[in-house]
């Protein structure tokens, strides 16, 4: 098993023990993943390019965990509907390297 079907399995198996599934449709998993960006977003809201390339210690951290959340729902997500996310991801960089050549 893949790591990322590792990593599907362990939210999968969070949410089935706290009895969230009927909470976890494609809808509201959208919505969930749509919110944790703004919060990522907000990490960087009013800082310089500068300062947002050299952040500190714990805006590191705050950032990696907001991404962690993006992740969550967006593998949560691709479970419920089934979707091979690694596959998904591969086959969109094949058709970004067909739209946008190498220069």
């Amino acid at each position: 098993m893949s790591e990322i079907e590792d990593l599907k399995k362990r939210v999968r198996d969070f949410a089935q023990s706290r009895n969230w599934e009927k909470f976890h449709t494609p809808k509201n998993l959208a919505m969930a993943v749509a919110g944790e960006a703004g919060e990522l977003a907000a990490e960087f809201q009013w800082l310089t390019p500068e300062e947002s390339s050299g952040l500190t210690k714990d805006q590191l951290k705050a950032v990696e965990l907001e991404m962690a959340d993006v992740a969550i729902y967006l593998l949560r997500l691709a479970d419920v509907l089934g979707i091979d996310i690694a596959g998904a991801v591969q086959e969109k960089i094949e058709l970004n390297e067909g739209r946008f050549p190498k220069g």
